[in-house]
């Protein structure tokens, strides 16, 4: 199942409140959201977002594209 865009425009990052983006994988079990600002990528579960910091990866800097 894949993530529905529309939601994009709703949801936000669940520890600065701001604006996530959708970087899918090569891997398609592997798509997140992604918040630049605080280098955290959220997975999509069934194309569901799972918005816990406890859940969310750490990106290095190499890792975020612009």
């Amino acid at each position: 199942m894949a993530l529905d865009i529309k939601l994009l425009d709703i949801i936000a990052c669940p520890v600065c409140k701001g604006k996530l983006h959708y970087q899918p994988q090569s891997d398609k079990a592997a798509h997140e959201l992604i918040c630049r600002f605080d280098r955290l990528a959220y997975p999509l579960e069934e194309g569901i977002p799972v918005l816990l910091e406890n859940r969310a990866r750490h990106l290095p800097l190499e890792e975020l594209k612009p």
